[in-house]
């Protein structure tokens, strides 16, 4: 828990937290906003209201907000000295690699936050939707914290690795862009592969676009728990020994 503490007690005044606020605000209120100046009806109410909010945040931009979290997270530990003094420190590579990705992780659950909140101010306010935005899209937004957490896991190796804070981000929107393919072509077992399919695919349950049926089900919330476990392990396991492997710098 300390380790965890230090990282954010790192990011007080870091710019992580505009990410975490603005990006899922403007994402959802820009999809609201389109809706609006076209003139379409919301069809299906809470619905369709959902499905062009969050669908298209879910493809790509979500990665790349992971991906920026994952830069600015490491970006201290490159500067000046601070890389040898992380080595050469008393915590274990271990615990470096878990606290943060776990403060990255965190991160991105708010995020996820925003965007649901913003969802039902938006449904209530703009379009003056009656009701609540239906039980489905709550489980599956805590299954989208829970898929955001190996993409987490992966950028923050990624940003480890390289000084670049552009390039990590880079690798994010490109993975997110193949994975959305396969996505289209309704490869599911991709999300056992790619982290960014993973968290692609959940955000479109119960939306029915793309590979998605239209019904949350007990054999996909399955798949994803045991991809999110799997790709979490494997990521956090291949981290941990880089890390060991890795020596102070020059």
């Amino acid at each position: 828990m300390s380790t965890i503490r230090a990282e954010f007690l790192k990011l007080r005044r870091s710019m992580s937290w505009a990410i975490v606020l603005l990006l899922p605000l403007v994402m959802v209120i820009s999809g609201s906003i389109m809706t609006l100046v076209d003139g379409r009806p919301l069809e299906d109410g809470w619905h369709t209201l959902w499905m062009r909010s969050i669908v298209f945040y879910g493809l790509f931009p979500l990665a790349v907000g992971v991906g920026i979290l994952g830069s600015l997270v490491w970006r201290v530990e490159h500067r000046g000295s601070n890389w040898n003094a992380l080595m050469s420190g008393p915590t274990t590579s271990l615990h470096i690699v878990a606290a943060k990705a776990t403060a990255i992780a965190i991160m991105t659950a708010l995020m996820q936050l925003v965007a649901l909140i913003t969802v039902i101010v938006m449904g209530k306010v703009a379009f003056l939707l009656p009701g609540m935005l239906p039980t489905e899209y709550f489980f599956a937004t805590v299954l989208t914290m829970l898929a955001c957490i190996p993409v987490a896991v992966l950028q923050s190796a990624l940003s480890m690795l390289m000084r670049s804070f552009a390039a990590p981000i880079a690798i994010a929107f490109l993975g997110a862009g193949i994975s959305t393919f396969f996505l289209v072509l309704r490869v599911d077992p991709v999300i056992f592969i790619s982290p960014y399919a993973l968290l692609s695919r959940t955000t479109q349950l119960g939306t029915a676009t793309f590979a998605d049926t239209g019904h949350i089900t007990l054999p996909i919330v399955t798949s994803i728990v045991v991809a999110t476990a799997l790709l979490t392990t494997v990521v956090m396991s291949i981290s941990t020994l880089t890390l060991e492997r890795a020596d102070t710098r020059t």
